[in-house]
């Protein structure tokens, strides 16, 4: 059976951890069983471990090919858990981040590979729903600066911005405008999500009054 994936993409500083996480609680607590899953590239782990080794970040560390293949394949192990952990629980997957991010990071950074990548990415199901959460890439950089973990240059996160724009898939995408506080982004999260919440709903009311089936 098809799993139910609620993929949440954006740019670094959008809110897709904080958003993703509770998105799931909420449809727990509407009955629907959903599991949060973080599908990052381990980007502050690869550039503690560069400057741990007196390397300025990941890719001096790793080299721009070696580090884009180490990211590529972190990123699509994580999916590949989720998937399978979805397929087998039939609970919601309510994904922190997709292939879509794997696939604008590259192109900002114009890296080698994006072709192969996405032959790779390619045999995962598409999600049930994809919200791209929208926010300003000022006020991106200016959350991302108050969590202290990291910084992004405006150019940067103003690219990744473009990149998603640009996708071939992005007219797919519900557009969630997150340029607000967490109760308004939640809010408009919560609109986009509504039809793939009540579907699920169903579908679990369908399991849980379907008759045992009895041994011979």
């Amino acid at each position: 059976m098809r799993p139910t994936i609620i993929a949440l993409v954006g740019i670094d500083g959008a809110g897709k951890t904080t958003q993703a996480k509770a998105l799931a609680g909420r449809l727990r607590a509407a009955g629907v069983p959903a599991t949060y899953f973080e599908n990052a590239g381990g980007r502050p782990l690869w550039n503690r471990l560069a400057r741990a080794l007196g390397r300025r970040d990941g890719p001096h560390l790793f080299g721009r090919t070696g580090y884009a293949a180490l990211e590529a394949t972190v990123r699509w192990l994580a999916i590949a858990r989720a998937v399978l952990v979805s397929r087998l629980t039939g609970r919601t997957a309510v994904m922190d981040r997709w292939s879509w991010c794997q696939y604008v990071v590259m192109r900002v950074r114009r890296d080698r590979g994006g072709r192969l990548v996405r032959l790779a990415y390619g045999i995962f199901p598409p999600p049930s729903l994809v919200c791209f959460l929208a926010v300003s890439p000022e006020r991106a950089q200016q959350r991302v600066l108050a969590r202290g973990i990291d910084t992004e240059e405006l150019p940067y996160l103003r690219a990744l911005d473009a990149g998603y724009r640009e996708l071939p898939e992005f007219g797919t995408f519900a557009v969630v405008d997150a340029d607000g506080g967490p109760a308004e982004v939640r809010a408009a999260l919560d609109r986009a999500v509504r039809t793939v919440l009540d579907r699920a709903v169903r579908a679990t009311v369908a399991r849980s009054d379907r008759p045992p089936v009895e041994a011979d």
